[in-house]
């Protein structure tokens, strides 16, 4: 992960707040194999329209997993380059309002793992960050960014 987005990865606190039922992501367009994918909240997007903003041109956001963590899987978030993106990358772009589009990416094996989840972000001063709510995870740690299917 980024270090802007690594320190951004929600707190203890905030992986316990958010254990109770999620809001739906705000309006956002977003197109891929069946316009499902990853769904990012309307703060996440904002969030990453302004990271993206730093990175500079040509930058995409790759979302995956890999073995690790405390409950046996974890989630990575790493900004790339676009012509980083390999031929089997899942890629769905993401239309908010009033922001402009970005690219998401996600490998075949990753998207097994995390297809359906919900990015969201909070700038609360304790516990705020980037918080994933995934429906195929059968238990999650507390750290909020390790689970296990």
């Amino acid at each position: 992960m980024t270090s802007e987005i690594a320190s951004a990865v929600t707190s203890p606190i905030a992986a316990a707040a958010s254990a109770g039922p999620q809001p739906a992501p705000a309006e956002v367009t977003f197109t891929g194999r069946d316009g499902k994918g990853i769904l990012i909240t309307e703060p996440a997007m904002k969030q990453l329209a302004a990271l993206m903003n730093q990175q500079g041109p040509a930058k995409v956001l790759r979302v995956g997993v890999r073995s690790g963590g405390c409950s046996g899987m974890s989630y990575t978030m790493d900004f790339i380059d676009a012509a980083a993106i390999r031929a089997d990358d899942e890629q769905y772009v993401y239309e908010p309002a009033n922001a402009p589009s970005f690219l998401v990416v996600s490998d075949p094996k990753s998207l097994l793992y995390i297809y359906g989840m919900q990015l969201d972000f909070s700038s609360a001063l304790i516990g705020g960050g980037f918080n994933f709510t995934n429906p195929n995870a059968s238990q999650t740690c507390g750290c909020g960014s390790s689970f296990a299917v």
